[in-house]
């Protein structure tokens, strides 16, 4: 398999696993902790690495200690960083994500930490098999990527700008149900809604197109077909990554020349699996489905 290559946002994670979150002036003892490479990027990158592919990161830390020790994570992940911008004056990016009745998210990502189109080498998308896109990155960025790759463009998330151009130049889009929206300019309030919505999106370029639905499950089109997975039967304890571990593993077996039913089963398998587990880290070794 080629090279592929994502880029998005690198960060800290700090998992903090509590009985209930506390109101204001009260505590609260932590049940569990977790620390870890994070941010979408990473996530996705580091469950292609675990699923067997060559993988390069581009994203922002800073020139900081903490920087160091996620490059070096990352680097034991089997993950590329020779195309990771080190910020100087910038602190790498932190996320805590407090687990109780569901999650909640506190951010410290500020925009020094986004790409931008300096940082971009057209030459690591160009020889790339495949480019992951994630979204929050900014479209220009996204769009200047997107149109150096010679291989497979996956995008996942909705730009804010520049929808059209970045759909025409990509093979692959996957979105949340959100996200889904905003791409297809219509409301999605069942299964039939986000096919038409993906159809609506694969008349601007995409080949496949795959779209989480709230209480629904995931959509999926492509060129002569369509497939509805619901939601499985899983217990569910934070869904922090598992969108990412499903752009890894749809991905990963689009590559490897899987069909659309059976990549999408290994996206849906390798999402399921990711939200038992609190953190965004996925554990997909050994998960190929074959």
């Amino acid at each position: 398999m080629d090279e592929i290559v994502v880029m998005g946002q690198i960060a800290r994670d700090l998992v903090l696993v509590v009985d209930e979150v506390p109101g204001a002036g009260g505590t609260a003892p932590v049940r569990q902790r977790r620390e870890m490479l994070g941010g979408k990027g990473a996530n996705i990158a580091v469950g292609l690495a675990q699923l067997g592919a060559p993988v390069r990161l581009v994203g922002v830390v800073g020139d900081d200690a903490v920087g160091e020790r996620l490059l070096a994570r990352a680097a034991a992940d089997g993950i590329g960083t020779e195309a990771v911008v080190r910020r100087p004056g910038c602190a790498t990016g932190l996320i805590v994500d407090l687990v109780a009745d569901g999650w909640r998210y506190l951010e410290d990502l500020p925009d020094e930490l986004l790409l931008t189109e300096s940082d971009v080498s057209e030459d690591v998308f160009a020889r790339a098999g495949a480019v992951v896109l994630q979204l929050q990155q900014p479209p220009e960025v996204a769009l200047r990527a997107a149109r150096a790759a010679r291989g497979r463009v996956v995008l996942d998330g909705a730009p804010r700008r520049w929808r059209d151009e970045l759909l025409a130049g990509a093979d692959v889009v996957r979105a949340d149900h959100r996200e889904a929206e905003l791409l297809s300019g219509r409301k999605i309030e069942s299964a039939d809604d986000a096919l038409r919505a993906a159809r609506a999106v694969m008349a601007h370029g995409p080949g496949f197109v795959a779209f989480a639905v709230d209480d629904v499950g995931n959509v999926f089109t492509w060129d002569d077909g369509e497939l509805v997975v619901p939601l499985g039967d899983v217990e569910v304890v934070d869904t922090t990554g598992g969108g990412d571990a499903f752009v890894a593993a749809l991905t990963f077996a689009l590559c490897r020349g899987d069909g659309p039913e059976e990549a999408a089963g290994l996206a849906v398998k390798a999402s399921g699996d990711t939200v038992t587990r609190p953190g965004g880290r996925p554990d997909l070794h050994g998960l190929t489905g074959r």
